[in-house]
């Protein structure tokens, strides 16, 4: 028997709870806001599709929502999740810069 304990997650919002978010791939990132798969898909899979499609976050950025929608298990309400995530960072990024231009 092994001492090796198994990991008490089986998704990534439970990895991010017990090991933090700096510990998840962009892929388990994106799965927690699509949040469901579809048959034979998890949201994961799909998170990895869509980045993969991309090349990663930046070319998510800006994107059109019919662009997404090519994707089987991403609708409107899942489109408008992640866009309001991208518009969050977008807007962390602008008030940091903005004290590094008053400093």
């Amino acid at each position: 028997m092994s001492d090796v304990k198994e990991p008490k997650w089986t998704h990534a919002g439970g990895k991010l709870r017990e090991l933090g978010a700096e510990s998840l791939t962009d892929a388990e990132l994106l799965s927690i806001l699509i949040g469901t798969g579809t048959k034979g898909k998890t949201a994961e899979d799909i998170a990895k599709a869509i980045i993969d499609k991309f090349q990663g976050f930046k070319g998510m950025a800006n994107q059109s929502f019919d662009k997404f929608l090519k994707f089987k298990g991403i609708g409107e309400v899942k489109i408008t999740r992640i866009a309001a995530a991208f518009e969050i960072s977008k807007r962390i990024v602008k008030k940091v810069l903005e004290g590094y231009e008053k400093s």
